[in-house]
């Protein structure tokens, strides 16, 4: 199957909160051909939610802090509303998916982050992805769907990084398929001026990568998405994008991270 493409696409940013794009972003996603693998997050929609029940949301360098009232909301949205609300659109536009996190069939099992210099909660660190189970679905035709939750061997849901699981699930997939990995949120790509949308970086790599570091271009929240791109792009995957959800047609203005 090494010759075979697979598609990973990671939805996030404002793409999930607006019903009209989400929209025409999964049936543009179910008109994709081969097998794919959709990784989804829902970051501000569960901030919203824990501000409603009185709960604060902190962050680090674009990471969420997770305590314990913060996981519950984070399964009950990622989980529950927006993973079964995806599924159920894809199943409209006729692609056979399946909505998972990391707890099922032990798809995708992580240790709990040790504290070091700043505790993040209940957040994991992805160690192993059962990629003979994920390719049994892809397979049978199903596309999975996954929310940023994994799973410890002992049974414990973890808060975990949405770029880092399509990263992680790229890099591993890699060894039994050619894979591609795509990272589509509300901009054309990373900026050079987040005031201009049109100012897209088309090409970016190690070097230029650390130019944006250094002049402090990148923002807090594209800082992991990118480091996630680079560790990928090391480690077997062979193409990665980031752009709009025009980037599935294959047709539009966007960035491409590059060795």
């Amino acid at each position: 199957m090494k010759n075979q493409k697979l598609k990973i696409v990671k939805i996030g940013g404002k793409l999930i909160e607006n019903e009209d794009r989400l929209k025409g972003f999964l049936q543009d996603f179910s008109e994709m051909e081969g097998p794919k693998i959709l990784v989804h997050g829902g970051g501000n929609f569960a901030t919203e939610i824990a501000q409603k029940l009185g709960y604060e949301t902190k962050m680090v360098d674009g990471r969420r802090i997770t305590d314990a009232d913060s996981l519950k909301v984070i399964v009950m949205t990622y989980g529950g509303l927006i993973n079964k609300t995806i599924v159920a659109k894809l199943q409209a536009n006729n692609c056979n998916a399946i909505g998972l996190c990391g707890a099922d069939g032990n798809s995708i099992i992580s240790s709990k982050r040790e504290v070091k210099e700043i505790d993040y909660g209940f957040v994991g660190d992805i160690e192993e992805i059962n990629t003979s189970f994920i390719s049994s679905l892809l397979e049978q035709h199903i596309t999975p769907v996954f929310s940023a939750i994994s799973s410890t061997l002992e049974g414990e849901l973890l808060n975990t990084n949405g770029d880092s699981v399509a990263a992680e699930l790229a890099k591993a997939m890699s060894k039994e398929y050619e894979t591609e990995l795509y990272f589509c949120f509300e901009k054309k790509g990373v900026l050079s001026n987040a005031a201009d949308d049109t100012s897209v970086i088309e090409y970016i790599d190690r070097q230029k990568y650390q130019e944006l570091l250094d002049e402090k271009i990148v923002s807090d929240g594209m800082l992991p998405k990118l480091h996630n791109c680079f560790q990928a792009l090391e480690n077997g995957v062979s193409k990665i994008y980031l752009g709009d959800s025009a980037l599935l047609q294959n047709n539009s203005l966007h960035t491409e991270i590059v060795k």
